[in-house]
């Protein structure tokens, strides 16, 4: 079957680039100057967002809100959350919420309907399947039927993440390589004309040769790619879970929000934003292009 959303994000890649936007808003990131304009840290954050999404759109794929930047603010956090997810939604910008739930039965069909219909509507989630697939099972039907999207995490970034994730299972695979075999084959009903599953992973790229394992045995699994930059993550480590400059996007957070603070004299922090952004995809694309010319080789 074709699922349109994971094709979408595709031809965005194809179009301007794997970066991902991490719009993981910590106030202390708001310059004193934006923050004094408002009464409330709701608006503030709303606007911090706002002219971060306007200056980037055109040269990254997509944008990911990572959840609980807004939910320790309480309420007001989280209606900056939501008036962004609606915000970019309405300009037809692709959104992925990183709430990394993992529940089962009759939990896991109300966190589907939170994040993927209503006031926190986004266009992909992330998902922990580390308690079985039947945790991943109850959102599927809005795979089929919405138009939504799922990136479950595999390999992730962090450096305690080998701790369960690279146990070898009765002498053969990791436990990761498990995790991802069976995500790749649940998400086999949901491939779009990109050749890739709107059922997605997580693979950080802190990680080398487990990413390049990854990426060559899940042939239609979309990468979403965590660890560039401010986690130690460089150009050359993302391409290895590239293919042809596709076939996932990376997300970078701190690097391109406090942009600004790296240049002495910035003129706002937008644009300081969007020359990180636009550095990091040519860096990227400069990386894929050199990994392609020496595998040529």
């Amino acid at each position: 079957m074709s699922n349109q959303i994971i094709d979408k994000l595709y031809e965005k890649v194809e179009k301007n680039g794997v970066v991902c936007v991490g719009l993981d808003t910590d106030i202390s990131y708001i310059p004193q100057e934006l923050l004094s304009k408002f009464v409330n840290i709701e608006d503030a954050i709303f606007e911090y967002n706002r002219r971060i999404i306007d200056a980037t759109y055109d040269v990254v794929a997509c944008f990911k809100l990572q959840i609980a930047y807004y939910e320790a603010l309480g309420m007001s956090g989280l209606r900056a959350y939501s008036k962004t997810l609606k915000y970019l939604r309405d300009r037809d910008l692709l959104v992925i919420a990183d709430i990394k739930r993992g529940d089962i039965a009759a939990t896991a069909k109300m966190y589907a309907k939170a994040h993927f219909t209503g006031e926190f509507e986004s266009d992909f989630i992330t998902l922990n399947p580390y308690m079985g697939m039947d945790s991943i099972e109850p959102y599927l039907p809005y795979l089929e039927k919405h138009n939504k999207g799922i990136f479950a995490l595999v390999k992730t970034s962090n450096s305690g993440s080998g701790d369960i994730q690279d146990c070898i299972i009765e002498g053969k695979d990791e436990v990761y390589e498990h995790v991802g075999s069976m995500i790749e084959n649940l998400g086999k009903d949901y491939i779009g004309a990109s050749g890739y599953s709107s059922l997605g992973v997580v693979v950080g790229c802190t990680h080398r040769e487990q990413a390049k394992k990854l990426r060559k045995s899940l042939a239609s699994s979309y990468f979403l790619i965590p660890g560039y930059g401010a986690q130690g993550g460089k150009a050359e480590d993302v391409a290895l879970s590239l293919r042809s400059g596709n076939g996932g996007v990376v997300n970078s957070s701190r690097k391109i929000l406090l942009a600004y603070k790296e240049e002495e004299n910035f003129i706002n922090f937008e644009d300081s934003s969007r020359k990180e952004a636009i550095r990091m995809r040519d860096d990227i694309k400069r990386a894929v292009l050199e990994l392609e010319a020496k595998n040529e080789g």
